[in-house]
């Protein structure tokens, strides 16, 4: 049976503005009939991807998210013949990832995907070597939009099924794509099932956007000829207690990374810390908010996930602050247990106001054990 690691955080932010609307306010959601605070999935994965503790934890285990492969490819083919035969050659291998971008790669210096590609680092590798190896062959592709026949187009898609078979995986060790998965909308066969599921994160209580009238002087100006400002502004922030709900199915985070239940533990584990320091860093240096996860939960088990998120469908009353978010966690997982069973086999409360109890590196372990429970290693 699949073991599902879910993960809950609460988390008290302080006057910020960390995941930005189209007008650049905090996003909100309405909830239960009141205005909330929110933090979408994608910034709360982002935030992870790019923590300085993901980082170190999974170096050379990463993927990257670019539009710029075809760049990449062309620069590491520098030297090894003229120009224009380097740039077809990287166009042609670019293009197994995501289709180019003609408009952007009528100038000479740049070579892009018309969408952005998760690549991982081993079908980096894999397209600088099959580029590499197409230019000492002297493979040079045909330009780029030259007409063909029907028999050169049949020619061409049968050579590129096949340079995606070369290049593109279905499984390697890529520990974010693993996780958060992609879409190669040309080549489905690579594409990757997310192992984790990351909820947009919401304010426990009722929660209004304030906004900030600010004004700059120009240091270098007489007062005497002029004392007012000389810039004026609106800033809007938001604080509240956020709730943040992550899902880990185990077993498929462990086929993605191609069976290796070394890295698999080595990505809960700092998925299970970085969701609980890290942060959107939307006008982080108007603010400074660098919050910690006040209170997480973790559980394990092969019953089927449910958030926790009802706790907050009626806002917590103000008056009640943090605790009485964390009480109202608690009272809906003893509901929800008491109705339809036990949602887990194992769990664990970490309380940061507490003066003894668990703490990180527990969660830490917890993840790990998750992990080791698929096929029978726990």
């Amino acid at each position: 049976m699949t073991t599902f690691l879910q993960l809950h955080y609460l988390t008290v932010y302080p006057p910020s503005n960390p995941n930005r609307d189209d007008m650049g306010r905090p996003k909100q959601a309405l909830i239960g009939g009141a205005p909330r605070l929110r933090l979408s999935s994608q910034s709360i994965k982002r935030a992870v991807r790019t923590s300085p503790l993901f980082r170190a934890a999974l170096a050379g285990h990463i993927g990257e998210r670019t539009k710029r492969i075809g760049e990449v490819i062309r620069d590491a083919l520098e030297g090894s013949g003229n120009a224009e035969d380097i740039r077809r050659v990287a166009i042609s291998v670019a293009d197994v990832f995501a289709k180019m971008d003609t408009k952007a790669n009528a100038d000479e210096n740049k070579i892009r995907t018309a969408q952005l590609a998760f690549i991982s680092p081993d079908e980096k590798a894999a397209a600088i070597e099959t580029a590499r190896k197409w230019m000492s062959e002297g493979l040079i592709p045909p330009e780029p939009g030259k007409k063909q026949s029907k028999e050169q187009q049949a020619a061409q898609k049968k050579e590129e099924k096949a340079l995606a078979a070369t290049i593109l995986r279905s499984a390697d060790g890529a520990a974010d794509i693993a996780m958060f998965g992609r879409m190669l909308a040309d080549d489905p066969g690579f594409n990757r099932e997310a192992a984790v599921q990351v909820a947009h994160a919401f304010t426990t209580h009722r929660a209004v956007i304030e906004d900030d009238f600010f004004t700059a002087v120009d240091d270098l100006k007489n007062p005497a000829e002029d004392a007012g400002a000389d810039h004026i502004g609106e800033h809007a922030f938001g604080s509240g207690v956020f709730y943040t709900y992550a899902c880990v199915n185990c077993d498929l985070l462990v086929r993605n990374l191609a069976g290796d239940s070394d890295i698999a533990i080595r990505s809960a584990q700092t998925l299970a810390e970085a969701l609980a320091i890290s942060t959107p860093s939307g006008k982080q240096n108007s603010h400074a908010h660098h919050p910690r996860a006040a209170f997480m939960r973790a559980e394990m088990g092969s019953v089927q996930p449910r958030d926790l998120s009802g706790a907050f469908f009626h806002p917590v009353p103000p008056s009640e602050g943090l605790k009485g978010s964390i009480n109202a966690l608690k009272q809906t997982v003893t509901g929800i247990d008491r109705v339809y069973g036990s949602s887990y086999d194992e769990a664990l409360d970490i309380d940061v106001s507490e003066v003894t109890g668990p703490t990180i590196t527990d969660l830490r372990t917890f993840a790990e054990k998750a992990v080791r429970r698929v096929g029978g290693n726990g």
